[in-house]
């Protein structure tokens, strides 16, 4: 028989055996941090090696809140003296929270030059960047007012090579985040950003200081740097699949012929 003390120690085990399996883990393989394949860093050292080169997202639902720990392939630096622990990178998680084909967005946010599958169209995205709230809802309000109501933005954290950010789970709706499909995109802080661009920084022709290189300079590219691919489980053959989504076509006039279309992935 039970005793009180041991009857409680079994509901804390069970409690936290639930909360660990929770945790969602998506995995990156190393490496494919260019794009559609062609993509180069810009020249700074700010700019270190695996910087934008996403290895997992890891996303936690526990007391209300959902936690987001987005990691890269290098120790986290905060150059720009941000405070935040980091500096040049900006994470967008995308989310289907309703698994409906055709609900939900399918543009994405401006600047980043690609669209979604309508059968994974994203209800929500959590915006991980450098910058404070005040100037992402500004940007939001600004460049994507009938976005900026599915707009997540929380404060974030750089530690050791993850960022981390969370929300309350009252802002997504409820639900399960096991039960959602996620993309993630990696791109870079742009206190300066060109045109309509949401804090987002292009990719031109060739890499200058504060440019990736590999691109068009005709901005008809994705402005992406990695994403999520495949199965997520961190295989060598997701690059592949992560450079075959990105594909692209571009007139001779720098015009956008065929932009890419992303679709997520499923826990």
């Amino acid at each position: 028989m039970l005793t009180r003390l041991s009857a409680l120690a079994l509901v804390a085990t069970v409690a936290a055996g639930a909360a660990y399996a929770d945790d969602i883990v998506l995995k990156d393989p190393a490496g494919d941090d260019n794009g559609p394949g062609s993509y180069v860093y810009p020249t700074d050292p700010a700019y270190k090696a695996g910087s934008f080169d996403l290895s997992q997202v890891s996303i936690k639902s526990d007391t209300g809140r959902v936690t987001f720990d987005v990691k890269l392939n290098t120790q986290l630096e905060d150059p720009w003296r941000t405070g935040t622990g980091y500096s040049v990178q900006m994470v967008f998680i995308f989310i289907d929270t309703d698994n409906v084909p055709g609900s939900g967005h399918t543009a994405s946010l401006p600047g980043l030059n690609v669209s979604f599958d309508p059968e994974n169209a994203w209800d929500k995205v959590v915006v991980l960047t450098p910058q404070t709230a005040a100037r992402v809802k500004a940007e939001a309000a600004a460049k994507a007012p009938d976005m900026a109501g599915d707009i997540v933005t929380v404060s974030s954290k750089g530690r050791g090579q993850s960022i981390i950010g969370s929300a309350p789970l009252t802002t997504f709706g409820g639900g399960d985040p096991a039960a959602w499909s996620y993309q993630v995109v990696v791109q870079s802080n742009e206190g300066f950003p060109a045109g309509q661009d949401f804090l987002t920084r292009r990719v031109s022709e060739f890499a200058g200081a504060q440019r990736f290189g590999g691109g068009n300079d005709s901005s008809c590219d994705p402005h992406v740097i990695d994403i999520l691919a495949g199965a997520a489980k961190g295989e060598s053959s997701e690059a592949a699949a992560q450079h075959a989504m990105l594909s692209h076509e571009c007139s001779e006039d720098g015009e956008p012929l065929r932009q890419p279309v992303l679709g997520m992935v499923s826990p």
